[in-house]
């Protein structure tokens, strides 16, 4: 079964610096039938404005992921992680027994990036910052960019969930079926494409996105050259 959410009706703020679309609720956003997918509590579509970002702020116990679209990002933490990640690179940081970080756009572009927050698995653990590029090459399906699962280590960036994250760019006319483990939330970073499930048909446009139960599988097409996200993670 597939649940589209337009890039229209999704939660919005604007900060000056900051203009945010939230999937699910957020900080002046409430919305008590969106708060949160399984274990999947925050998608936020962040634009940030060159020079400006969030201050020094803490976390507990939640695994925090960017996923870089255009633009760059400067990271420092508590922990004496420094780190500079760049479109085409995504960052994790588990937040643990409590971390106190600080996210940047120091270019004079703005910045545009995935802001993911899922429910840990294991409380209390080490706080830990990672990054990591990938290719930015358009590929026949989506590689592996962040996993919860030991025999994942070393290909895609480690957090302590069940939980999968695919994602890359596809040329027009591309066509793929994926495999859900759970259950999935799919993020239309650029472009236009359908999804399917066997039962329904839907076509996704530039920062919609669709919750996926209930189903093993979902086809793609691409009807443009495209930019997509898959956040397959436990209920």
């Amino acid at each position: 079964m597939i649940k589209h959410y337009p890039f229209r009706q999704l939660g919005k703020a604007n900060h000056g610096w900051l203009t945010s679309s939230h999937h699910f609720s957020f900080a002046n956003y409430y919305n008590p039938t969106r708060m949160g997918f399984g274990t999947l509590r925050v998608v936020n579509d962040d634009l940030v404005q060159a020079g400006t970002g969030f201050p020094a702020h803490p976390h507990r116990n939640m695994e925090i992921i960017s996923i870089i679209k255009t633009g760059a990002i400067v990271h420092q933490d508590s922990e004496g992680n420094k780190g500079l990640t760049q479109a085409g690179e995504v960052q994790v940081m588990s937040a643990g027994t409590g971390i106190v970080h600080s996210e940047y756009n120091r270019t004079n572009k703005p910045l545009s990036f995935y802001q993911i927050w899922i429910e840990t698995n294991k409380a209390n653990v080490s706080p830990r910052w990672q990054s990591k590029k990938f290719s930015t090459s358009p590929t026949a399906e989506l590689p592996l960019l962040v996993s919860g699962y030991p025999e994942d280590k070393g290909s895609a960036l480690f957090i302590n969930q069940q939980t999968r994250i695919y994602g890359g760019k596809l040329i027009k006319g591309t066509t793929f079926e994926h495999k859900i483990n759970h259950q999935a939330y799919i993020l239309a970073s650029d472009g236009m494409f359908k999804i399917a499930d066997g039962q329904q048909s839907i076509t996704l446009n530039k920062g919609d996105g669709a919750e996926i139960i209930q189903s093993s599988a979902v086809a793609f097409k691409a009807f443009t050259d495209c930019e997509i996200f898959i956040i397959d993670t436990i209920a």
